[in-house]
């Protein structure tokens, strides 16, 4: 039966999964795979957020960005390279890269893989029982997940409501150019987005409360990504909040008022200051749960909140333990196959560190990249986060640009590498890495905070010459002096 074609003439499932996301689409799969039958159920567009206005769309705009970036460093390439980014182009290529904001080819992967779909709002009305739109009642035999993602929020700044600001859904959609585009908020969404924009040709101003950009990452990350978007023509304004926002008419300028004293009048204002689960609208009052709030769950996603609970889940952005869509899909690997484990009975599942029913990457080895200019990535702890934890620890800080890779990568390569080392059992607790092309670097330090791969044994992992990748010993041989 077609996914999009769903009929009520069977209406329980072994599984239920709220929300078509990635984690969703994830979690039904994998249950799927285990030979349980699987239902989910979407309101919106079957791929969720990261398809159509956060991942796919914000790295289609900031590819064009870096790469014309780099190639002015290049020897040869750089006096080809000139003149503006071809805005029209650049749109059309984010475009395509959301099916143009259709989920056709989304919903067809569904159909191959056996998933029945559901369009319309589901909420629990009690245990195992899902009803969609308030007409349609959906049963399932094991497991309900609830996969419903997360939305951008809007702090309580007077007159910012009625004054349409975007989110992080208009920033990566919008059709056209803003003139001026101010942008409140240092994180991952205002950091790209400020980098897009003002390479498509917006006068950016970014407006962050706190000291540096990126505060999650080891504080060089923000430092040098800050001096690269200053470099850009960015207007970086630390220590500053806004006060009040007001737009006279619709689709007029927008005006905003700092704390610091002064206004600022932009076409354009961005929020990108937190999230929010999207559990309002979800039942959760049906089971004892709190409309609205964050998740609670173990390692195997299970949600603890719900008194003898053996059925339902909350998987990706919906527990805050790590809100990545990779992080949600891991998740989704973990939770399918604790569901289907309990559905078949296993006795005892494997929910030691490690095992195959415990996310636990979620604690140790969250991997994140920041697609900015240059580029900003990390795995596992920070120095800071590694010493509140109670490890005894070491940090080992190496110059990127000082490795054959990098100087043959750009001219003037700049960047920095960070290894974070547990000195008790010699192992890599975290990496944060910065410089041009260091996304493709963060997996081999994910493997070795994962596999809590023995220094020593590193030491014999030899890394191609001339690559960037050269970094690892440049940092082992800093850690054996």
């Amino acid at each position: 039966m077609p996914a999009s074609e769903a009929t009520r003439a069977d209406e329980t499932y072994d599984v239920i999964v709220v929300g078509a996301g990635p984690t969703g689409e994830n979690v039904a799969d994998r249950a799927h795979a285990a030979g349980l039958s699987a239902v989910i159920v979407e309101s919106e567009r079957v791929g969720g957020e990261c398809s159509y206005w956060a991942c796919m769309p914000s790295k289609a705009l900031l590819r064009p960005v870096t790469a014309r970036s780099e190639a002015r460093r290049v020897p040869g390439l750089k006096d080809a390279v000139t003149g503006p980014l071809d805005t029209e182009a650049v749109l059309a290529h984010r475009d395509a890269f959301t099916s143009h904001w259709k989920d056709d080819g989304q919903v067809r992967w569904l159909e191959s893989v056996g998933v029945t779909l559901v369009r319309g709002q589901g909420r629990l009305a009690g245990p195992r029982k899902v009803v969609v739109d308030g007409e349609r009642t959906l049963h399932a035999r094991h497991a309900v997940a609830l996969c419903t993602g997360s939305r951008a929020v809007l702090p309580p700044i007077p007159g910012l409501a009625d004054a349409a600001p975007w989110t992080s859904r208009e920033a990566t959609s919008a059709a056209s150019v803003p003139g001026r585009l101010v942008i409140v908020g240092g994180g991952v969404v205002g950091v790209e987005m400020a980098t897009a924009w003002r390479a498509l040709g917006a006068s950016v101003t970014l407006l962050v409360r706190g000291e540096g950009l990126l505060p999650r990452m080891e504080p060089f990350a923000g430092q040098l990504v800050a001096e690269s978007l200053a470099e850009a023509g960015v207007l970086l304004r630390t220590g500053t909040g806004v006060t009040r926002v007001r737009r006279e008419a619709p689709g007029g300028p927008v005006t905003v008022e700092l704390d610091t004293g002064g206004e600022i009048v932009a076409d354009e204002l961005l929020i990108a200051t937190g999230r929010a689960p999207r559990t309002d609208d979800l039942g959760l009052e049906t089971v004892g749960l709190t409309p609205g709030a964050w998740l609670t769950v173990d390692d195997t996603c299970r949600v603890t909140d719900v008194a003898d609970n053996d059925w339902l889940y909350g998987v990706g952005d919906v527990n805050h333990r790590a809100l990545l869509t990779h992080q949600g899909k891991y998740q989704a690997r973990i939770a399918g196959a604790a569901l289907a484990a309990r559905a078949r009975g296993v006795p005892i599942l494997e929910t030691d560190r490690w095992g195959a029913h415990a996310a636990t990457a979620d604690h140790a080895a969250v991997p994140q990249v920041v697609f900015s200019d240059p580029e900003a990535a990390a795995v596992g702890l920070s120095l800071a986060e590694a010493e509140r934890a109670g490890y005894r620890v070491r940090a080992v800080d190496q110059d990127l640009g000082g490795v054959a890779g990098a100087a043959l990568y750009a001219d003037g390569y700049r960047g920095r590498a960070r290894m974070v080392v547990d000195l008790d059992r010699e192992t890599v607790l975290g990496a944060t890495f910065v410089g041009p092309g260091v996304g493709e670097l963060l997996h081999s330090a994910t493997l070795a905070v994962a596999a809590e791969i023995p220094l020593e044994r590193l030491w014999h992992a030899v890394p191609a010459y001339p690559t960037i990748s050269e970094i690892w010993l440049r940092l082992l041989e800093g850690y054996r002096g």
